[in-house]
């Protein structure tokens, strides 16, 4: 099972240059652990990139159309209280953001601390690094 964050997500619900890669990754595993948080930072993503101009508005609303399909089939982190304590931990010892910081924080408990049992997806670099710290394979 591989845990994904948002940023591997997005390219699946438009295209970007990583889409290819994500698409390929979901065929290989149909399993999507994800955060119960990461709607939130997609939707961020994707009303940015229509603010932008990048996305027209029926390819923000078929992209969040595509997001809900994908979240209703998806496991998902919904351990807060763990996820927040380890947060504020990786927040001290890694120069993360704080959705990043969720983000590892969650792979971390639906990995029960054992990084070696989950891989994860994900495209910010800062969160490759520090989940590559932690022990985590990344981008298998």
């Amino acid at each position: 099972m591989i845990f994904w964050d948002a940023s591997a997500l997005v390219p699946l619900l438009v295209t970007e240059n990583e889409s290819a890669y994500c698409i390929n990754a979901l065929d290989q595993d149909r399993e999507v652990l994800i955060w119960s948080l990461t709607p939130v930072e997609i939707v961020s993503a994707l009303s940015r990139r229509r603010r932008e101009g990048v996305l027209h508005a029926e390819e923000y609303y078929k992209a969040k159309k595509r997001l809900q399909l994908l979240v209703d089939s998806a496991y998902q982190v919904t351990a807060v209280e763990k996820t927040k304590t380890r947060a504020i931990r990786l927040l001290e010892v890694h120069p993360l953001r704080a959705a990043d910081a969720c983000q590892l924080a969650a792979a971390l408990v639906a990995s029960q601390e054992d990084p070696k049992r989950l891989a994860m997806l994900c495209f910010d670099q800062r969160l490759q690094d520090a989940a590559l710290r932690e022990g985590f394979v990344v981008n298998p």
